[in-house]
């Protein structure tokens, strides 16, 4: 009888917690790491779309330098432009909130409160673009196959988050995630993997791991129509695509064609652009923008040329420092090749005022850290004391000194002489600094841009006057990738760009274990304080949580001096010739041109008809 009631005790239980368990999982059309979804479960289409647009017509674009594969997904070869849109994820975000995603393969999601799991429930419609279904066999075929020969990088993550992934039947899979790991953003994670055709890999014997042109299958709305290998690439609408009546692709995707044109140069690129060759164009040269814009078609008001608010973070355009190289192991040495760009300079001459400076990782946001850190800073910076810079708590967050109007600031180089003096670099006869084994310090910066060189050069000059034996190192665009990818580099200039949320992606960028291997940490970094202040960032439980801890480690960072920080500009400058329409209301983070713009064919009719358009 006793042995009864205990069962029964027991089995209540398990029967409560059971219940308990179930009444804490979350059911939903979409996921959001803080606080809720935009965008209601029956939503009709997303906010800043037109959902009316007219579909049809061609965009071109134009992209640097060359390609030789097809396959964005392998170090092997340098991949189109573009190249990845023929995947799709089971979740995808959108341009107006900062850390949400929706279902889009995934038809509903099911976790508990703690997301130590999730299950993706597929939609039954969703087909690749040769037809054939797309079932959660593809999704564990994709993950297993990024998991074992996808970039490092990539497999890093995955590995070290994700305990398992398991299918519950043709349209069900569940991913499971370590225990010790932060799990607020790794539904998104998972979610946003692309997804390919296991048959396509399998029927085909396609190595993953090889540079091709043949892209492979995947279910995304557009499709290869041509490629000139290094010349030129048109992607075209998938006449057949499964998902054009969803809600979240309602007045998305609306040219049937898109062009992407190659040029060896910005100046080359810009005269296409004069001649119709290409019709949108996202003026990145500031020279371009200021003197350029005074060609027949813009006079003939073909051409518009306008601006547009950009919301986004900075790019984290810099020159980065290799700190792989033992002469940059030394932050004086860092310091005093920083403060030998004279942005000021710069803008004023080159950019005619057009830029701001880059000072922190988060910059054009509130995340960005200044003065003395506060004192929810000071709770997060003063658990890894131990193993923290000194300048993380007795200093103002660094950021380079403003510098005269002229070429050479005179205040400046003073300062970077001492720190070179003060780091045993001593000035020789010849003027060039030596440390005491007699070797010159030596500055190459790798530069594949003509259009840098007006901007590298002054540096140059700068650097050499401080005794630095500074070149500009001219390569081309292939010898830019390969070298990149082996960190064979002293200085060049990146990107280190960051997220308004980020997480994991912060152990890629900064993180000690991905230094050795992942092409997106180009300084190298290696420091157990950036590592504590990630796993921070990670762990954040609220979006306040989250700014505290992104200002600390940019705090960290900067005080690290691990690059040059160049310039930015919250707003796009734009030029296309007049046939292209977008909705009124653009989103914050994206003007979305190749997703929400379409074409007026009214327009268009009348540009062919005046020869405006090749």
């Amino acid at each position: 009888m006793d042995k009864l009631k205990s069962f029964i005790t027991a089995l209540c239980f398990f029967l409560t917690t059971s219940v308990c368990m179930a009444q804490n999982e979350i059911i939903s059309h979409g996921i959001s790491t803080f606080g809720d979804l935009k965008y209601e479960k029956d939503f009709k289409h997303l906010s800043y779309v037109n959902p009316d647009a007219p579909k049809g017509g061609e965009i071109s674009f134009w992209a640097f330098g060359s390609f030789d594969s097809m396959h964005p997904y392998t170090r092997k070869g340098r991949a189109g432009a573009y190249s990845s849109i023929f995947f799709e994820s089971l979740l995808e975000g959108t341009s107006d909130e900062i850390d949400s995603a929706y279902g889009l393969i995934a038809k509903e999601i099911e976790y508990p409160e703690d997301r130590s799991w999730v299950i993706f429930t597929l939609r039954s419609e969703v087909l690749f673009s040769d037809g054939s279904p797309l079932t959660a066999k593809d999704v564990l075929f994709s993950y297993k196959l990024l998991k074992e020969k996808g970039l490092p990088s990539f497999r890093a993550v995955l590995e070290k988050d994700i305990q398992s992934a398991e299918l519950i039947s043709d349209r069900k899979i569940k991913f499971i995630f370590n225990d010790d790991v932060p799990k607020r953003d790794l539904i998104n994670t998972v979610g946003g993997l692309p997804i390919f055709s296991e048959k396509y890999f399998t029927d085909n014997k396609v190595d993953f791991e090889a540079s091709t042109l043949t892209p492979a299958l995947g279910s995304g709305p557009y499709i290869l129509d041509k490629v000139d290998v290094g010349k030129q690439i048109i992607y075209k609408k998938n006449p057949n695509y499964w998902g054009n009546d969803l809600p979240i692709n309602k007045g998305r995707y609306n040219f049937d064609k898109f062009r992407i044109e190659y040029f060896a140069d910005y100046n080359s690129a810009f005269e296409g652009f004069k001649a119709g060759t290409y019709t949108f164009r996202n003026e990145a040269s500031s020279k371009i923008w200021a003197t350029g814009y005074d060609f027949p078609a813009l006079e003939k008001n073909w051409v518009k040329k306008t601006t547009l608010p950009d919301g986004n973070l900075s790019s984290g355009q810099s020159f980065v420092l290799n700190l792989r190289r033992e002469k940059f192991q030394d932050i004086k040495v860092r310091k005093a090749i920083g403060l030998m760009f004279n942005f000021e300079w710069s803008n004023s001459t080159l950019f005619y005022g057009l830029y701001e400076r880059i000072n922190s990782f988060w910059d054009n946001s509130d995340l960005k850290a200044s003065g003395m850190p506060i004192e929810q800073e000071l709770v997060i910076l003063n658990k890894y004391k131990d193993i923290l810079d000194e300048n993380n708590f007795s200093e103002e967050v660094f950021s380079f000194p403003k510098s005269s109007l002229k070429q050479l600031d005179r205040k400046n180089l003073r300062q970077a002489s001492k720190l070179l003096d003060d780091a045993g670099w001593e000035v020789g006869d010849d003027g060039l600094r030596r440390n005491a084994d007699g070797k010159t310090l030596d500055v190459e910066i790798l530069n594949d841009s003509q259009a840098f060189d007006r901007i590298i050069n002054p540096y140059i000059e700068n650097l050499k006057k401080l005794g630095i034996n500074a070149a500009n190192i001219k390569i081309d665009n292939a010898q830019m990738t390969d070298r990149r990818r082996k960190f064979d580099f002293d200085m060049l200039v990146g990107f280190l760009s960051t997220q308004l949320t980020p997480g994991s992606e912060l152990e890629q960028y900064f993180g000690s274990e991905s230094a050795d291997f992942s092409i997106f940490n180009l300084t190298g970094v290696k420091d157990q304080g950036v590592d504590a202040i990630i796993k921070e960032v990670r762990a954040a439980k609220s979006r306040e949580e989250l700014g505290f801890a992104i200002r600390a480690l940019d705090r960290v960072l900067r005080n690290k001096v691990i690059w040059v920080p160049q310039w930015f500009k919250n707003k796009h400058t734009i030029a296309y010739f007049d046939m292209y329409e977008h909705p009124k209301n653009l989103p914050p983070y994206d003007i979305g041109v190749l997703d929400t713009w379409w074409m007026n064919s009214d327009k268009y009719n009348d540009l062919k008809d005046q020869g405006a358009l090749k």
